[in-house]
């Protein structure tokens, strides 16, 4: 959303599904940082700022292996620049959902065992 500078489900960070049969019953997935994209990265284009995960667009070949590997299935092109878009935890969906169903809690990221 903010990212890319527009409201739009088609370049959002995130992906809403609809359950069927029960009316009005949505699943929302989203980046929750977990690093698998960074760690399938070939370019070392996705890193860790922080707590959160950063494209480095000038590193990005698009090979498309990140989509791939989002356990979430949140990762996708960005249509425009056929780059990943990323999450990057500005917490506008949450600000603009209109059913309150999303909420931004930062948590402190797992170090991992060296």
């Amino acid at each position: 959303m903010a990212n890319v500078r527009e409201i739009t489900t088609a370049r959002a960070a995130l992906r809403i599904e609809a359950r069927f049969p029960a009316p009005g019953v949505y699943s929302i997935h989203l980046c929750n940082h977990c690093g698998e994209c960074a760690e399938a990265c070939p370019e070392e284009a996705i890193v860790w700022e922080g707590n959160r995960l950063v494209l480095k667009e000038e590193d990005c070949s698009g090979c498309g292996i990140c989509t791939e590997v989002c356990p979430n299935d949140v990762l996708r092109p960005n249509p425009v620049t056929g780059l990943p878009i990323l999450c990057t935890g500005c917490g506008e969906c949450a600000r603009i959902c209109p059913r309150d169903a999303i909420e931004m809690v930062h948590k402190p990221r797992k170090e991992a065992n060296v």
